[in-house]
């Protein structure tokens, strides 16, 4: 494929509103719902860049939860693909969360997720190469092959 599109076409935000039966006891969000909200955004990112009507995740490669969401407090997660292989994306997805009455607003979540673009028979189908086009964009680019390199460092130390 030799189509390419910038990064920022395939940026993607939600926002939910942290409910009581997403919460603990301690009244701050399960990390597993936090880890199933990623999980959508990175796949509905990935189809915008990919252009098809599946996603799969090959894997999410790190989550590091900065800080809690609070009951009553709202996430905002973006997402934007960051690196592409030949039927694969990383995906970049941050999670903030803000207390209304406060205005307070905290990173809470970040991780990278891979993605693998599929056809109506689930087949990995070939996906356009990315451009960054802000100086943020470009320091996710730029440090997307460190991060490939850790994750097949990681499949060898399994075996």
């Amino acid at each position: 494929m030799s189509e390419e599109k910038s990064m920022s076409q395939s940026r993607t935000i939600q926002s939910k509103l942290v409910l009581p039966p997403d919460t603990n006891h301690i009244q701050s969000i399960f990390g597993g719902k936090v880890l199933a909200y990623i999980d959508e955004i990175a796949a509905i990112c990935a189809m915008k860049h990919a252009g098809t009507r599946a996603a799969v995740t090959a894997s999410i490669d790190s989550v590091d939860f900065v800080s809690p969401a609070l009951l009553g407090d709202v996430i905002e997660l973006e997402a934007v693909v960051t690196s592409v292989g030949n039927t694969s994306m990383e995906v970049f997805v941050t999670v903030h969360s803000q207390n209304l009455v406060t205005g307070e607003v905290r990173l809470t979540t970040e991780s990278f997720c891979t993605m693998v673009a599929v056809d109506d028979t689930n087949r990995p189908v070939p996906v356009a190469k990315i451009y960054p086009e802000t100086q943020a964009e470009q320091r996710l680019f730029d440090s997307a092959p460190a991060r490939r390199e850790l994750r097949q460092q990681r499949r060898l130390m399994k075996y």
